[in-house]
């Protein structure tokens, strides 16, 4: 099938979901239906689908990936024929219009098979989505059309080396002169930093402001003069992924390329977290998910004491907790996702989705090595890239601990409000 007939018919599937369950907003439909779980036909169609492409293509490449670091090319490319790469983008800019909840499904399932292969491949949902979000008619038809209409990357640079979770702390500067912009700074941990072929960029155009008007969102074309690429990180996990630092110096930026309003920037930045801490929340889960079932199959396998371990209590409950901890990060995902794609206020239920889908998956993950005994120590048997690979995700797109401030003061506000 060529991707153009292939896409036509994602396309049709893309709001299966958000067709199936009730709008709670006030835009919502009077006659929509209740609440439900169970996913269309054709969103099973567009899940299993990814799933297969996941059977066939990135497990068996997977181990090669992670040994080696090499970025994974041919598979994002059969990915992005395919039209799992790139699926949220406006049907008008030639993606699928996917909401963030038939995103998520792909998500998960691109996770199962490699984690970094799907941060990779993950990453461009990043970039683009202060783009969807912000970005006028001519930029969205230049930058998003670009993307669909090849298998290109785009990065999301906003971590600094002295400002991770303290994003109102980042130092690159973007100083206006004439209809062009100059940018000087440092950006650290840029997944598919040295891939992009354009960069949405958060930088200071106000030292004198508040965090909330200092800075001002960019997009950055990938072959402009004065960037400089840094090295290939070599990282405990997700080893397939691309990370750099990228140095900006003395880097022209049209003012066409400014996206929103000057020192609009860090609220862009900030929101474009509502689309992909779902996102990545899924990702999470899809790890946590191969992770118990390597474990269930390998515990079927093995036997201790004349029977098979799943038979011994302590390993059975492990694997019931990793099941309970699945389920319940994979609704909160569903939640999160559904509440975007309704167009209501999700931070609080994205950073519990967050939260919690990220320590799932390392508890799972370290619960599989456990269950593998010594084998799952040794880099032959798959669970011990899952361990190392769980870790980032505690960390990147905004740490456990950054989670917990924003729904402790969620609960906060929320209690305020009632006295």
């Amino acid at each position: 099938m060529t991707r153009s007939l292939l896409l036509t018919s994602l396309r049709k599937s893309a709001r299966a979901f958000s067709t199936t369950l009730a709008a709670r907003s006030g835009g919502g439909s009077a006659a929509a239906p209740a609440l439900g779980f169970q996913l269309s036909e054709d969103q099973l169609s567009v899940q299993g689908a990814a799933r297969q492409f996941v059977r066939d293509v990135i497990i068996p490449a997977a181990p090669h990936h992670d040994k080696t670091g090499e970025y994974p090319v041919d598979i994002i490319k059969q990915a992005w024929e395919l039209g799992l790469v790139n699926c949220h983008i406006p049907t008008e800019y030639g993606g699928l219009g996917f909401g963030v909840f038939d995103s998520a499904l792909v998500s998960e399932q691109l996770a199962y098979g490699c984690t970094g292969i799907q941060t990779a491949i993950e990453a461009n949902t990043l970039a683009e989505a202060p783009v969807i979000l912000a970005a006028n008619d001519a930029q969205k038809t230049k930058y998003l059309g670009r993307m669909s209409e090849e298998p290109l990357m785009a990065a999301y640079c906003v971590t600094e080396p002295g400002a991770g979770s303290d994003v109102a702390g980042a130092k690159t500067t973007a100083v206006k002169k004439g209809d062009k912009w100059v940018v000087n700074g440092q950006k650290m941990w840029i997944t598919n930093g040295g891939k992009a072929n354009w960069y949405f960029l958060l930088a200071k155009t106000d030292p004198a402001a508040n965090a909330g008007k200092a800075f001002t969102g960019f997009i950055v074309d990938g072959n402009s003069p004065g960037i400089t690429v840094g090295r290939k990180e070599w990282n405990m996990g997700q080893r397939a992924s691309d990370t750099r630092g990228i140095t900006f110096e003395d880097v022209e930026v049209p003012d066409e390329n400014r996206l929103g309003e000057v020192g609009q920037g860090f609220k862009i930045a900030m929101g474009a977290f509502d689309i992909t801490r779902p996102l990545v929340a899924s990702a999470a889960v899809g790890l946590a998910q191969r992770a118990m079932d390597e474990a269930s199959a390998y515990a079927l396998q093995r036997k201790t004491m004349g029977k098979q371990i799943i038979e011994h209590q302590a390993v059975a409950f492990m694997l019931a907790d990793m099941a309970i901890n699945i389920e319940a990060s994979r609704m909160m995902v569903w939640r999160a996702a559904w509440l975007r794609d309704q167009n209501q206020r999700n931070t609080y239920y994205a950073s519990i989705a967050k939260a919690l889908a990220s320590e799932t998956a390392n508890k799972c993950a370290s619960d599989a090595v456990q269950i593998f005994g010594g084998n799952g120590f040794n880099c032959d048997y798959p669970v011990e890239k899952l361990m190392r690979d769980a870790k980032i995700f505690t960390i990147y797109e905004g740490t456990s601990q950054i989670q917990r401030l924003i729904i402790s003061r969620t609960i906060a506000d929320t209690a305020k409000q009632g006295l």
